[in-house]
């Protein structure tokens, strides 16, 4: 499989560490508020390079991080009157489901960053002993220019940094010793979290939480490390900075980094009102037709969200399950037996298929090639297989290598809307208050909407219960 690393700026042969063996870390969101479509993009794309790592027989171990401290997390609970961690823990719950609805697969490990503040504490130690940070009232900087490798990710040249850079500009400008260094631990502030350390009460850099969390969930030495192409510099740089000064190796072997996701062409942000969550999105598309989307596109290239373009790959996606249906119901109508001559031809085109797709997904995850492998196959399998003429055994190949395939891809050909438990909650609440206020059309349609999910309810003296079916 070849990767373009943004370390080396080219497509690399991937080398595993450990023959079968690959370690992924993805830099996840920041637990403040509902996830965004633009963090879906990372979610969806390197989900994907996972599932196509174990369709090729690797052991996976995926970590994917949540940050749940950070200044925003500390605004929100001001905002809201409660405690950070009230927010983080809401929002990681509100992540997670999100994250199911794009049939994203929870990580080996996601750790949070508040439960290894030790490990933390232990690397800027390290650092300290070697020279390469230093504490100045109770903000611990990191010696930037010490780092002799510093900007060979972003490419980006110490000398041609300014002084007030705002990616690198941080509280305490006259303190530091040189301007570009950065913060490995900050001191406390009233009001906010903190924890103990020798440099008194406070709380980590974001940099330093995947440093720390990398290592100790994979090891010193990563297989792929990727996020969006917002965090090379300096949130990636950084980390190589601190990881590699630290543990004396080399951090990650390949860098990963999708593209920009736009709204309409135009970049996403609160102001222009084209900011949108992934739930808002939910409740206007199919989130398997999201996936979908995304995936129709290289995740190098900048990607155009429109309801265009959407809608486009709605139709492409209902043409996979038009294609995947009538393959089940040819299965079902099958005749017994082997397959006759023309149907091992049929059968051979369509291992050739398989091949193209794979070469597709080897090229530096081309999903958007894959896919067009997968409507390939459709058009095959809707011209040869005849139902109620077709052998069972040759359409149950066809169907399996289509499931297999999409499977790889997160798309389900069945559609499985599943309810969680506290939607199935809320539902129950609005059909109660449906009914006292005597409006029965709609207590009926909720009753019925569950029932169609395959929860039964019963309405007991305790008030009302509900199983499934």
């Amino acid at each position: 499989m070849k990767i373009f690393n943004t370390l080396t700026r080219k497509k690399d042969e991937f080398k595993p560490i450990n023959e079968g063996k690959v370690g992924i870390y993805v830099c996840g969101p920041t637990v403040y508020d509902y996830i965004h479509i633009g963090n879906a993009r990372p979610m969806i794309v390197f989900d994907t390079l996972r599932r196509y790592f174990e369709y090729k027989g690797y052991e996976v171990n995926y970590v994917s991080n949540f940050t749940d401290v950070d200044d925003k997390i500390i605004k929100k609970a001001i905002e809201e009157g409660i405690d950070a961690k009230e927010v983080s823990e809401k929002f990681i719950g509100e992540c997670k489901k999100d994250m199911a609805a794009l049939n994203v697969r929870e990580a080996s490990v996601h750790p949070k960053a508040t439960e290894e503040i030790d490990d933390m504490i232990a690397m800027v130690e390290t650092l300290i002993e070697k020279e390469y940070a230093y504490e100045v009232n109770g903000t611990v900087y990191f010696r930037t220019r010490k780092f002799s490798d510093y900007g060979k990710l972003s490419k980006k040249n110490l000398d041609d940094l300014k002084s007030g850079n705002r990616e690198l500009l941080v509280s305490g400008e006259d303190e530091k010793e040189d301007p570009l260094d950065f913060v490995l631990w900050k001191p406390k502030k009233e009001g906010e979290p903190s924890w103990e350390s020798p440099w008194g009460d406070g709380r980590p850099g974001w940099h330093l939480e995947c440093s720390v969390m990398s290592k100790k969930y994979i090891g010193d030495v990563i297989d792929i490390h990727a996020g969006g192409e917002d965090l090379i510099f300096p949130h990636h740089e950084n980390e190589i900075a601190q990881s590699e000064a630290a543990n004396g190796t080399e951090f990650a072997r390949y860098w990963m980094h999708n593209g920009f996701l736009k709204i309409n062409n135009e970049k996403m942000s609160k102001s222009l009102g084209n900011f949108f969550t992934v739930r808002e999105i939910g409740e206007k598309y199919n989130l398997q037709v999201i996936r979908f989307f995304m995936l129709s596109a290289h995740y190098r290239s900048p990607l155009n969200f429109s309801a265009e373009l959407v809608e486009a790959s709605k139709s492409g996606l209902d043409r996979i399950k038009t294609g995947a249906l009538h393959l089940e119901e040819a299965a079902a109508a099958g005749k017994d037996g082997e397959m006759t001559e023309a149907e091992q031809e049929h059968a051979a085109m369509i291992d050739k298929l398989v091949t193209k797709y794979e070469e597709a997904m080897e090229d530096d995850l081309n999903t958007a090639d894959a896919i067009s492998v997968i409507f390939e196959l459709i058009k095959h399998t809707n011209t040869t297989v005849k139902t109620g003429e077709s052998t069972k055994a040759y359409v149950e190949q066809a169907y399996n290598i289509l499931c297999k395939l999409t499977d790889v891809l997160g798309i389900s050909l069945k559609e499985e809307a599943v309810l969680l438990d506290d939607e199935i909650e809320n539902l129950i609440q609005e059909r109660q208050e449906a009914r006292k206020a005597k409006n029965f059309a709609r207590a009926d349609e909720i009753r019925d909407l569950l029932t169609e999910k395959g929860i039964i309810l019963e309405d007991t003296r305790e008030g009302v219960r509900w199983k499934r079916a």
